[in-house]
């Protein structure tokens, strides 16, 4: 028999009360239990950024963390990121610069391109570069994702 914690925390912007194994993490919280599908299991090892998302302003791969840390918590995924059918002006940006190729990494990416934006809305292409490298996409070059993010802060190339 499992030991369970009962968990409180918002979500999205919606509070969240549910009960899971304490060795539990919150990829699999999000996925299993939540039914968020955004947030994607790649290397389960912290090492591709495909799960990342923000916990408390902070962005973190949520491969590593129990999801019993998560109680008291603000947690937003990729779902949360736009409101309601309308895309965050990331994601749009995504999408407008070709950025999205097979998308299984673009959730983890496009909330990693966020919270730097947040963090300094005057990144330059290498700040970009560096906060995106724990990121891995296996499909561009990453030019495209660069030119994304530089739409958003206005950066040249």
């Amino acid at each position: 028999m499992s030991v369970k914690t009962e968990l409180n925390f918002t979500l999205n912007g919606r509070p969240v009360n549910i009960e899971v194994p304490v060795d539990m993490t919150v990829l699999n919280l999000l996925r299993e239990n939540l039914d968020l599908k955004g947030t994607k299991y790649a290397c389960g090892e912290g090492e591709c950024g495909a799960c990342t998302i923000e916990v408390d302003g902070t962005t973190i791969n949520s491969c590593l963390m129990y999801a019993a840390d998560l109680n008291g918590r603000t947690v937003m995924t990729i779902e949360g990121l736009g409101a309601g059918n309308k895309m965050h002006p990331m994601q749009q940006s995504f999408v407008d610069h070709g950025a999205v190729q097979c998308g299984f990494c673009m959730p983890g990416m496009i909330i990693q391109a966020n919270y730097l934006v947040k963090q300094n809305p005057d990144l330059t292409r290498e700040e970009m570069k560096r906060g995106l490298e724990g990121n891995i996409c296996r499909c561009t070059g990453y030019t495209k994702v660069l030119d994304a993010v530089a739409a958003i802060v206005g950066a040249e190339g």
